[in-house]
């Protein structure tokens, strides 16, 4: 999976928008620029990937980690 990250971040710095859609919330908020929310195909947040990860509620039904948590660079 981290080659896929690493070749669409690769592909972003080229300066090309790209629409990832991904079930790993972590993994894919760290990478974007901005990210939308969705429930029940509809938006229910968006931000940036920071914005995102800080969220209580994007933390809790997504990343399973509390906000503070979340934003934690490891």
């Amino acid at each position: 999976m981290s080659a896929v990250f690493a070749e669409v971040s690769r592909i972003r710095e080229q300066g090309t928008t790209v629409l990832l859609v991904q079930q790993n919330a972590h993994a894919a908020l760290r990478l974007a620029t901005r990210g939308y929310v969705l429930e029940t195909s509809r938006v229910v947040l968006s931000g940036t990937g920071s914005e995102l990860m800080g969220n209580e509620r994007v933390g809790d039904a997504y990343l399973g980690l509390p906000p503070a948590a979340a934003v934690r660079s490891d």
